[in-house]
């Protein structure tokens, strides 16, 4: 494993992280290709001992039975202390006031539950899942602060915002001398690649750390065009990457995985981590391999002619959806 600073903070992480939406009690939440946590165990261990120590988690996966898994596993695998552990606030977890959005009331009862569920005192990184339309900026930077100040959070996160919306937030923050957010976690990937435009530009500006979702587009990059796995068959927002447009660059995937001898998922990694902006590329893990894979591409070195045959063949998006 190799290791970086979060942005311009002083925070180690993994050049790998292990996303845990995969893992929690399916009946609680809505992916059905969910495992229990007998069968997330081995993932846990796996990245214990191939030194993936950055989690990301989110109080909204499989209703809040991600993290307590989450929780369990840094006890029984690892040492609190060892772990980056990242989770979010915003989506819904009850009709109650509370129970959803940024506002001070919903991300202060949010975060104790969240601790709670993760048997924890503190949260390395706590991210913003979603921006909230109808809170202040104000309001939320400051809630965010206070939970700095308490010392339940070390570091701030957004995730999946437009650039303008990221750029508001970070100016209430400097404005009202509060925390402002060390990283984001926007969906990058060889197939994704419209944050290009504003949002990896700003966080390069702002020294923002990319701690990217869906390194492998949800797995289309990862395999070639027209298989399908439970998950891609199934998932609404796999559906995405089912245009016709976009196969001319899962075929290139393939071409150089070929021409390199390695699974095509590496290839796709060592393009994220090729970024300047990128420090940790977050990887769901549900087969033995796929942590695996993912760590290898960090020896993975793209050439210059590579890079611009998977790049060349990219069709810009008109709606960018998350």
């Amino acid at each position: 494993m190799r290791y970086t600073r979060l942005g311009r903070t002083g925070l180690r992480v993994s050049r790998i992280g292990l996303g845990c939406m995969s893992y929690g009690t399916a009946a609680a939440g809505m992916h059905r290709w969910t495992l229990d946590e007998d069968a997330a165990a081995a993932f846990f261990r796996q990245a214990v001992e191939l030194g993936v120590t950055f989690w990301d988690t989110a109080n909204v996966y499989q209703g809040g039975t991600s993290e307590e898994f989450v929780g369990r596993a840094i006890t029984r695998y690892s040492r609190r202390e060892d772990i980056v552990l990242a989770t979010k606030v915003s989506g819904k977890m009850h009709d109650g006031p509370g129970g959803s959005g940024l506002s001070r009331k919903a991300i202060l009862e949010q975060a104790d539950a969240s601790l709670r569920r993760l048997g924890t005192d503190y949260i390395d990184v706590y991210y913003i899942h979603r921006f909230d339309p109808e809170t202040p900026v104000e309001e939320t930077m400051a809630a965010l602060h206070s939970l700095v100040q308490a010392g339940k959070v070390r570091y701030l996160g957004a995730s999946s915002m437009w650039a303008w919306q990221f750029a508001k937030l970070q100016h209430a923050a400097v404005l009202g001398g509060w925390t402002a957010f060390s990283a984001m976690q926007d969906q990058y990937n060889v197939l994704k690649r419209e944050e290009e435009r504003d949002m990896i530009p700003m966080c390069l500006d702002q020294g923002v750390g990319l701690t990217p979702y869906s390194p492998l587009a949800k797995g289309r990059a990862a395999r070639p065009w027209g298989e399908q796995t439970a998950r891609s068959s199934s998932d609404r927002v796999a559906e995405a990457f089912d245009r016709d447009v976009d196969r001319p660059v899962v075929d290139a995937v393939q071409a150089v995985a070929e021409a390199r001898q390695v699974p095509m998922a590496q290839v796709a990694l060592a393009w994220v981590l090729a970024k300047p902006a990128v420090s940790c590329p977050i990887v769901g893990a549900t087969k033995p391999h796929h942590l695996v894979d993912a760590v290898a591409a960090l020896d993975l070195t793209l050439t210059e002619r590579e890079i611009a045959d998977l790049e060349g063949r990219y069709a810009p998006q008109d709606n960018f959806w998350w």
